[in-house]
């Protein structure tokens, strides 16, 4: 596996929309929280359109991150956001010109379909973290932390819990393996795919919010039936945000 440069004081740290399209307060304020740590932001294309919920066409979208990549200047990339709309750019991704120039690239929810098919595509490790948006209703120091602490080492580092947080453990035990998955709903919309996730010996973690109950387990048994589940060393399911029907 490739693993890029570690982010630096001072880098400079492009920012996309390859999804939906980011509100432009919310852009200003999120992106207060990078620039007052001494981080430069550069602004891609896909930040300045809309059309409809999307961050302009995908062909532009596909254009914006492979110039995120191909730029000398950009030490990581940041997405501001996900929503939906992955799959129609993830065809027109230079897959070749972004292996030749690795970098930092983070996001999640919709950003999931990114990642697995970057990594998988190109062995560079990419990282399922926070976006401009997951400080939308304030900043989460926490987050934050975990994120420069990854990003920044490179060594093998230690993440606890938060103290709020009491992790419930299934089945006790050890396991090794590259941590590999993301959010569930675009984990299963890419079964079938080229960039369906090779779960072998890997510790699968699943995350997602504003799903029916009914829908959460559907998309776990699809994945079982799909034997997705079959070879992993381990599983985590992170913090479900907004279920509906009943809490979990």
């Amino acid at each position: 596996m490739i693993r890029p440069a570690g982010l630096r004081s001072g880098a400079n740290i492009g920012v996309i929309s390859p999804s939906y399209w980011i509100a432009d307060d919310v852009l200003k304020n999120t992106a207060e929280i990078f620039t007052s740590r001494n981080f430069h932001l550069t602004y891609g294309e896909s930040i300045k359109l809309k059309e409809g919920p999307f961050a302009g066409p995908p062909e532009l979208r596909a254009d914006d991150l492979n110039n995120m990549f191909a730029d000398p200047n950009i030490d990581a990339i940041f997405c501001a956001r996900g929503g939906y709309g992955a799959n129609r750019v993830l065809p027109l991704l230079n897959y070749d010109l972004i292996k030749e120039n690795p970098k930092i690239f983070i996001g999640n929810s919709d950003i999931t379909a990114y990642l697995t098919s970057i990594t998988q595509k190109t062995e560079i490790i990419t990282f399922h973290g926070p976006m401009l948006v997951s400080y939308k209703h304030g900043f989460i120091e926490y987050n934050f932390d975990q994120m420069m602490k990854v990003l920044t080492s490179t060594k093998n580092i230690v993440i606890n819990p938060p103290a709020e947080f009491d992790p419930h453990i299934l089945k006790k035990g050890t396991a090794k393996g590259p941590l590999w998955g993301g959010n569930l709903s675009l984990v299963m919309n890419r079964l079938g795919t080229d960039g369906q996730i090779n779960t072998t010996g890997c510790i699968l973690f699943l995350e997602d919010l504003d799903e029916y109950l009914y829908s959460f387990e559907r998309m776990l048994v699809h994945l079982q039936t799909a034997d997705i589940f079959n070879n992993i060393n381990g599983l985590i399911i992170g913090e479900l945000i907004d279920m509906k029907d009943q809490e979990i």
